[in-house]
Protein backbone atom coordinates (compact mmCIF):
# COMPACT_ATOMS: atom_id res chain seq x y z
CA UNK A 1 0.00 0.00 0.00
CA UNK A 2 1.35 3.60 -1.37
CA UNK A 3 2.46 5.67 1.61
CA UNK A 4 0.53 9.10 1.97
CA UNK A 5 3.42 11.27 1.29
CA UNK A 6 4.77 9.54 -1.72
CA UNK A 7 4.34 11.82 -5.06
CA UNK A 8 1.47 11.15 -7.60
CA UNK A 9 2.16 8.66 -10.65
CA UNK A 10 1.42 10.15 -13.84
CA UNK A 11 -1.68 8.29 -15.71
CA UNK A 12 -0.96 5.56 -18.36
CA UNK A 13 -0.26 7.53 -21.71
CA UNK A 14 0.42 10.55 -19.87
CA UNK A 15 4.23 10.80 -18.34
CA UNK A 16 6.46 9.08 -20.73
CA UNK A 17 6.27 11.47 -23.90
CA UNK A 18 7.69 14.55 -23.25
CA UNK A 19 8.02 15.18 -26.66
CA UNK A 20 4.42 14.75 -27.57
CA UNK A 21 3.33 17.72 -24.55
CA UNK A 22 2.37 15.02 -22.18
CA UNK A 23 4.74 16.03 -18.73
CA UNK A 24 8.08 17.02 -18.03
CA UNK A 25 9.70 15.28 -15.15
CA UNK A 26 13.36 15.54 -13.70
CA UNK A 27 14.96 14.50 -10.31
CA UNK A 28 15.08 16.63 -7.63
CA UNK A 29 16.65 14.66 -5.51
CA UNK A 30 17.46 10.90 -5.32
CA UNK A 31 13.90 10.13 -3.33
CA UNK A 32 11.42 13.17 -5.13
CA UNK A 33 10.29 13.32 -8.82
CA UNK A 34 8.66 16.58 -9.82
CA UNK A 35 6.44 16.66 -13.20
CA UNK A 36 5.60 19.77 -15.18
CA UNK A 37 3.18 20.06 -17.65
CA UNK A 38 3.60 21.54 -21.12
CA UNK A 39 0.45 23.45 -23.14
CA UNK A 40 -0.71 21.28 -25.60
CA UNK A 41 0.96 21.66 -28.88
CA UNK A 42 4.45 22.97 -27.30
CA UNK A 43 7.38 20.92 -27.52
CA UNK A 44 10.27 21.41 -25.21
CA UNK A 45 13.83 22.19 -26.89
CA UNK A 46 16.92 20.27 -26.14
CA UNK A 47 19.80 22.46 -24.90
CA UNK A 48 23.05 22.09 -27.41
CA UNK A 49 25.84 19.92 -26.33
CA UNK A 50 28.48 21.84 -24.55
CA UNK A 51 31.90 21.05 -26.11
CA UNK A 52 35.00 20.23 -23.74
CA UNK A 53 38.05 22.85 -23.80
CA UNK A 54 39.98 20.40 -26.12
CA UNK A 55 37.52 20.63 -28.39
CA UNK A 56 36.92 23.80 -28.34
CA UNK A 57 40.25 24.93 -28.90
CA UNK A 58 40.91 22.28 -31.71
CA UNK A 59 38.03 23.81 -33.94
CA UNK A 60 39.77 27.26 -32.48
CA UNK A 61 42.75 26.57 -34.12
CA UNK A 62 41.21 24.99 -37.21
CA UNK A 63 39.29 27.79 -37.94
CA UNK A 64 42.49 30.47 -37.33
CA UNK A 65 44.09 27.82 -39.85
CA UNK A 66 41.88 27.74 -42.42
CA UNK A 67 41.47 31.65 -41.92
CA UNK A 68 45.51 32.10 -42.48
CA UNK A 69 45.81 29.72 -45.26
CA UNK A 70 42.67 31.93 -47.09
CA UNK A 71 44.37 35.03 -46.61
CA UNK A 72 47.90 33.73 -47.89
CA UNK A 73 46.03 32.36 -50.84
CA UNK A 74 44.37 35.48 -51.75
CA UNK A 75 47.66 37.61 -51.08
CA UNK A 76 49.82 35.80 -53.43
CA UNK A 77 46.45 35.96 -55.95
CA UNK A 78 46.31 39.73 -55.71
CA UNK A 79 50.09 40.99 -55.13
CA UNK A 80 50.33 42.04 -59.44
CA UNK A 81 47.44 44.06 -58.47
CA UNK A 82 47.96 45.70 -55.44
CA UNK A 83 51.69 45.96 -56.86
CA UNK A 84 50.28 48.28 -59.99
CA UNK A 85 47.55 50.20 -57.54
CA UNK A 86 50.42 51.04 -55.24
CA UNK A 87 52.91 52.68 -57.82
CA UNK A 88 50.55 55.96 -57.96
CA UNK A 89 48.86 57.36 -55.80
CA UNK A 90 47.72 60.59 -57.03
CA UNK A 91 45.47 60.54 -59.97
CA UNK A 92 46.40 61.90 -62.93
CA UNK A 93 47.30 65.30 -64.12
CA UNK A 94 44.91 65.87 -66.59
CA UNK A 95 42.14 64.95 -64.36
CA UNK A 96 39.31 67.43 -64.33
CA UNK A 97 39.01 66.17 -60.74
CA UNK A 98 42.37 66.86 -60.06
CA UNK A 99 42.93 70.28 -61.71
CA UNK A 100 39.84 71.67 -59.78
CA UNK A 101 41.07 70.88 -56.25
CA UNK A 102 44.73 72.55 -57.38
CA UNK A 103 42.86 75.45 -58.71
CA UNK A 104 40.47 75.64 -55.62
CA UNK A 105 43.34 74.62 -52.72
CA UNK A 106 47.09 75.92 -53.71
CA UNK A 107 47.92 79.09 -53.10
CA UNK A 108 51.39 79.33 -54.36
CA UNK A 109 53.74 82.20 -54.23
CA UNK A 110 54.60 84.00 -57.66
CA UNK A 111 58.27 83.19 -57.03
CA UNK A 112 57.73 79.85 -56.01
CA UNK A 113 55.49 79.23 -58.81
CA UNK A 114 58.52 80.33 -61.35
CA UNK A 115 61.05 78.28 -59.56
CA UNK A 116 58.78 75.24 -59.91
CA UNK A 117 58.25 75.78 -63.43
CA UNK A 118 62.07 76.91 -63.91
CA UNK A 119 62.90 73.00 -61.94
CA UNK A 120 60.46 71.32 -64.21
CA UNK A 121 62.73 72.18 -67.50
CA UNK A 122 65.80 71.03 -65.72
CA UNK A 123 66.98 67.41 -65.86
CA UNK A 124 65.49 65.05 -63.44
CA UNK A 125 63.32 68.06 -62.63
CA UNK A 126 60.05 66.01 -62.19
CA UNK A 127 62.02 64.61 -59.43
CA UNK A 128 61.19 67.61 -57.40
CA UNK A 129 58.44 68.02 -54.60
CA UNK A 130 55.13 68.66 -55.70
CA UNK A 131 53.01 72.08 -55.44
CA UNK A 132 50.90 70.21 -53.16
CA UNK A 133 53.16 68.39 -50.96
CA UNK A 134 55.81 71.96 -50.47
CA UNK A 135 52.06 73.37 -49.23
CA UNK A 136 50.60 71.00 -46.61
CA UNK A 137 54.85 71.14 -45.08
CA UNK A 138 54.72 74.80 -45.31
CA UNK A 139 51.02 74.28 -43.61
CA UNK A 140 52.50 72.24 -41.05
CA UNK A 141 55.56 74.48 -40.36
CA UNK A 142 52.81 77.61 -39.89
CA UNK A 143 50.30 75.57 -37.69
CA UNK A 144 53.77 74.62 -34.89
CA UNK A 145 55.13 77.92 -35.40
CA UNK A 146 58.65 77.05 -36.42
CA UNK A 147 61.34 78.97 -36.81
CA UNK A 148 64.06 76.76 -37.56
CA UNK A 149 64.14 73.94 -40.22
CA UNK A 150 66.23 71.30 -42.25
CA UNK A 151 65.91 70.51 -45.74
CA UNK A 152 68.00 68.00 -46.96
CA UNK A 153 67.94 67.86 -50.45
CA UNK A 154 67.85 71.17 -52.27
CA UNK A 155 68.40 70.76 -55.92
CA UNK A 156 67.03 74.42 -57.16
CA UNK A 157 66.04 75.69 -53.57
CA UNK A 158 61.60 74.71 -54.22
CA UNK A 159 61.03 72.96 -50.67
CA UNK A 160 63.82 75.35 -49.29
CA UNK A 161 61.69 78.54 -50.50
CA UNK A 162 58.14 77.37 -49.72
CA UNK A 163 59.48 77.06 -46.12
CA UNK A 164 61.49 80.16 -45.87
CA UNK A 165 58.15 81.85 -46.98
CA UNK A 166 56.02 79.41 -44.49
CA UNK A 167 58.94 81.25 -41.69
CA UNK A 168 58.99 84.32 -39.32
CA UNK A 169 61.17 86.99 -40.58
CA UNK A 170 64.02 86.17 -38.37
CA UNK A 171 63.44 82.49 -39.40
CA UNK A 172 66.60 80.18 -40.97
CA UNK A 173 65.97 77.28 -43.12
CA UNK A 174 69.60 74.74 -43.16
CA UNK A 175 69.54 73.30 -46.68
CA UNK A 176 71.91 70.81 -47.84
CA UNK A 177 72.93 69.97 -51.48
CA UNK A 178 76.49 68.52 -53.00
CA UNK A 179 75.54 70.26 -56.28
CA UNK A 180 76.34 73.73 -56.45
CA UNK A 181 74.30 74.08 -59.84
CA UNK A 182 70.85 73.63 -59.14
CA UNK A 183 70.62 76.08 -56.25
CA UNK A 184 72.44 78.67 -58.38
CA UNK A 185 69.25 78.69 -60.95
CA UNK A 186 66.87 78.83 -57.95
CA UNK A 187 69.21 81.84 -56.20
CA UNK A 188 67.03 84.56 -58.13
CA UNK A 189 63.77 83.59 -57.23
CA UNK A 190 64.81 83.37 -53.24
CA UNK A 191 65.93 87.31 -53.87
CA UNK A 192 62.58 88.08 -55.65
CA UNK A 193 60.79 86.46 -52.80
CA UNK A 194 62.54 88.23 -50.69
CA UNK A 195 63.74 85.71 -48.77
CA UNK A 196 67.22 84.87 -49.73
CA UNK A 197 68.79 85.61 -45.91
CA UNK A 198 66.63 82.88 -44.15
CA UNK A 199 68.29 80.23 -46.88
CA UNK A 200 71.52 78.98 -45.60
CA UNK A 201 72.53 76.77 -48.15
CA UNK A 202 75.20 74.15 -47.55
CA UNK A 203 77.51 73.01 -50.47
CA UNK A 204 78.61 69.65 -49.02
CA UNK A 205 77.19 65.69 -47.74
CA UNK A 206 74.07 66.66 -45.69
CA UNK A 207 75.66 64.13 -42.90
CA UNK A 208 78.62 66.16 -42.61
CA UNK A 209 76.70 69.59 -42.25
CA UNK A 210 74.27 67.41 -39.51
CA UNK A 211 77.12 66.55 -38.06
CA UNK A 212 78.64 69.90 -37.80
CA UNK A 213 75.19 71.43 -36.29
CA UNK A 214 75.06 68.91 -33.36
CA UNK A 215 78.84 69.54 -32.67
CA UNK A 216 77.81 73.34 -32.58
CA UNK A 217 75.50 72.61 -29.77
CA UNK A 218 72.23 72.98 -32.06
CA UNK A 219 70.76 69.76 -30.84
CA UNK A 220 66.70 69.61 -29.94
CA UNK A 221 66.83 73.70 -31.27
CA UNK A 222 64.93 72.66 -34.65
CA UNK A 223 61.22 72.47 -34.98
CA UNK A 224 61.50 70.96 -38.55
CA UNK A 225 63.00 68.81 -40.67
CA UNK A 226 62.69 67.09 -44.46
CA UNK A 227 64.14 64.80 -45.68
CA UNK A 228 64.03 64.52 -49.45
CA UNK A 229 67.83 63.35 -50.38
CA UNK A 230 69.80 60.38 -51.64
CA UNK A 231 68.10 56.83 -50.34
CA UNK A 232 71.48 55.49 -49.35
CA UNK A 233 71.94 57.92 -46.12
CA UNK A 234 67.42 57.99 -45.38
CA UNK A 235 68.05 56.29 -42.28
CA UNK A 236 71.38 58.13 -40.85
CA UNK A 237 69.76 61.38 -42.01
CA UNK A 238 67.13 60.48 -39.97
CA UNK A 239 68.71 59.21 -36.85
CA UNK A 240 70.63 62.94 -37.23
CA UNK A 241 67.46 65.06 -37.85
CA UNK A 242 66.24 63.45 -34.66
CA UNK A 243 68.86 64.43 -31.92
CA UNK A 244 68.64 67.98 -33.87
CA UNK A 245 64.76 68.67 -33.59
CA UNK A 246 62.79 69.65 -30.73
CA UNK A 247 59.91 67.57 -28.72
CA UNK A 248 56.90 67.93 -30.74
CA UNK A 249 59.12 69.08 -34.15
CA UNK A 250 57.69 67.86 -37.34
CA UNK A 251 60.07 65.29 -39.52
CA UNK A 252 59.03 64.87 -43.20
CA UNK A 253 60.56 61.78 -44.94
CA UNK A 254 59.84 61.77 -48.77
CA UNK A 255 59.83 59.03 -51.17
CA UNK A 256 59.29 55.97 -49.04
CA UNK A 257 62.63 55.88 -47.73
CA UNK A 258 63.28 52.78 -45.98
CA UNK A 259 63.55 53.95 -42.10
CA UNK A 260 64.52 51.52 -38.79
CA UNK A 261 61.12 51.02 -37.21
CA UNK A 262 62.47 51.41 -33.79
CA UNK A 263 63.61 54.72 -33.86
CA UNK A 264 60.41 55.48 -35.44
CA UNK A 265 58.72 54.53 -32.39
CA UNK A 266 61.38 55.78 -29.84
CA UNK A 267 60.75 59.14 -31.84
CA UNK A 268 56.95 58.86 -30.86
CA UNK A 269 57.12 58.12 -27.81
CA UNK A 270 59.96 60.97 -26.68
CA UNK A 271 57.67 63.96 -28.72
CA UNK A 272 58.75 64.31 -31.73
CA UNK A 273 55.50 64.16 -34.91
CA UNK A 274 56.58 62.02 -37.51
Amino acid sequence: MASETSPPRAAPGQGGDWRAGGSQCGPRSPSQVTCTSLPPGRTMIQPAPRLSVPAALALGSAALGAAFATGLFLGRRCHPWRSRREKRLLPPEDSPLWQYLLSRSMREHPALRSLRLLTLEQPQGDSMMTCEQAQLLANLARLIKAKKALDLGTFTGYSALALALALPPAGRVVTCEVNPGPPELGRPLWRQAEEEHKIDLRLKPALETLDELLAAGEAGTFDMAVVDADKENCTAYYERCLQLLRPGGVLAVLRNCQLNLTSAVEALLSGHHL
